[in-house]
């Protein structure tokens, strides 16, 4: 079986770090051959072009064909998965609304070439920023294809909250779990550590004997610090995070695909759950079945980390408004 996959923005940074994972079987395994498609702007075709060289060169056995183009209905014709990495990026004295409405102009016509060429199970993960509205737009110029196969990429921050957990406590990664991501992929994220388990214990004793006040740890240190990362890498590396975030993107779309074994965190459609309304694609814990992402219902908020959702999804109903008020939804 071969799997096709297109990656809008190839020829960009993190589409570059992807590409390669890729077609070394780190998304689908070992045995699953797979075809690109690298779908990008007129000026990021030579980048584009380059890359599919490159791929040529490594002699990847599971690779069995790169096309690149820069029409959409020949990007997505027949794709199993999308990753729509390619946005524009904020500039000087760009206001939100500038963003939005700059965006719009990119996921609406993307949704709407994926529901006219892509296979009938696809599955849409939305990397670039503002991943969550900007994976709403896809979603609602996407006619016929169900809003739960559009999903917003949180699983780079989850990975951080973690990471940061694993450091604070001198653990390994792998140890800490159940760190999810609820809300906007913003400033206003929420990671949560409330459910967290470090070697399959509750991670809040061990986190008292190392910071002590855990609250305000926990609201002065690691919650900006995740938070704000991605403006702590630029400063130190000169560059944005781009091989953090395809390896999350790759974590995704894996665990979308073969299942989970526990909670991670997506950008999925809201039906209500935890009070977040209706429609709006937001970030919760999740887990995948039989190639669905399903919430984990049932956990407790506390009035602060009520708070703490509350606020960031009162910024994606200001962006869905936004959008809403652009002629865009």
């Amino acid at each position: 079986m071969t799997t096709t996959i297109t990656i809008t923005g190839a020829g960009g940074q993190i589409g570059y770090a992807l590409l390669f994972r890729i077609a070394a079987g780190d998304l689908l395994g070992p045995e699953e051959k797979v075809r690109l498609r690298l779908l990008e702007i007129p000026q990021g075709l030579g980048a584009a072009e380059g890359a599919a060289l490159e791929l040529q060169d490594g002699a990847f056995g599971l690779l069995e064909h790169v096309e690149v183009t820069d029409d959409a209905a020949v990007g997505f014709d027949g794709t199993d998965l999308a990753l729509l990495v390619g946005a524009r990026p904020r500039g000087p004295g760009m206001e939100r609304a500038d963003l939005l409405a700059a965006n719009g102009g990119i996921f609406g016509p993307q949704g709407a070439a994926i529901a006219a060429n892509a296979a009938s199970g696809v599955r849409v993960t939305v990397v670039g920023n503002p991943a969550n509205t900007n994976a709403l737009i896809a979603a609602a110029s996407a006619d016929g294809v169900p809003a739960e196969r559009f999903t917003a990429l949180t699983r780079l921050d989850e990975n951080r909250a973690r990471a940061q957990l694993a450091q604070t406590l001198g653990v390994p990664v792998h140890t800490v779990r159940r760190v999810p991501i609820w809300g906007n992929h913003s400033a206003t994220q929420f990671p949560d550590i409330s459910h967290a388990t470090v070697g399959g214990k509750p991670v809040g004793e061990a986190l008292e004997q190392i910071v002590g006040d855990v609250p305000t740890w926990l609201d002065e240190t690691f919650i900006p610090r995740v938070a704000k990362r991605g403006a702590e890498i630029i400063e130190v590396r000169g560059s944005s995070s781009v091989a953090s975030a395809a390896s999350a993107t790759i974590d995704h779309v894996r665990d979308w695909v073969q299942g989970t074994d526990d909670w991670t965190s997506a950008g999925v459609v809201s039906h209500g759950e935890y009070g977040v309304p209706e429609g709006l694609i937001s970030s919760f814990p999740v887990r995948s079945v039989d190639g669905e992402w399903q919430i984990v219902e049932g956990l407790e908020l506390s009035d602060w980390a009520r708070s703490r959702v509350d606020a960031s999804v009162a910024e994606l109903l200001q962006e869905r408004e936004t959008v809403q008020a652009l002629g865009l939804l």
